[in-house]
């Protein structure tokens, strides 16, 4: 799992939602698997499903179209099935793309929403600034990653530039 991952996984996780990660789905006859996917997230309170695939390749855009087809695909095929199973599978599936950049005028990529990874970033930052000093509001240290960004983004007691 990339650092990338780890870190969607635990924003998802740390913002309530019950994450999977890096799940292997369509147990394959000659031994392995169909496809992996990479973080599925569901709120059990606002009923939000979302499939999160972050890459940092440097592919062009068809074969990042081929690749994130499969994944995404993949997703839908089994996420009522072997992923979360109890869901009703009529649950609306956000997808969204993390990449590298978010060129101008494209939005999408197989039908999932594209995110920069500076975009995420700030929509991380975000959320972990409200929480303010870590001395008075750390965030629980299963995050290490996102403790992380809180340590370097508000100071423990004071942030000093």
């Amino acid at each position: 799992m990339s650092h990338l991952e780890n870190l969607i996984a635990e924003y998802y996780d740390w913002s309530g939602y019950l994450v999977k990660r890096n799940l292997k789905v369509g147990k394959l006859s000659h031994g392995g698997w169909e496809m992996e996917l990479d973080v599925i997230a569901f709120h059990p309170t606002t009923k939000h499903l979302v499939h999160v695939e972050p890459s940092i390749d440097a592919h062009s855009w068809d074969t990042r179209e081929s690749r994130f087809a499969k994944k995404f695909k993949s997703g839908e095929k089994y996420m009522f099935t072997n992923v979360f199973p109890w869901l009703d599978p009529s649950t609306p599936v956000e997808r969204i793309a993390v990449l590298v950049s978010h060129p101008q005028g494209r939005d999408e990529l197989c039908g999932a929403k594209i995110l920069s990874i500076d975009e995420f970033m700030a929509m991380v930052r975000e959320k972990v600034g409200s929480c303010g000093k870590m001395a008075k509001n750390a965030i629980p240290e299963q995050y290490p990653l996102l403790r992380t960004i809180q340590l370097t983004t508000q100071g423990y007691y004071k942030y000093i530039e």
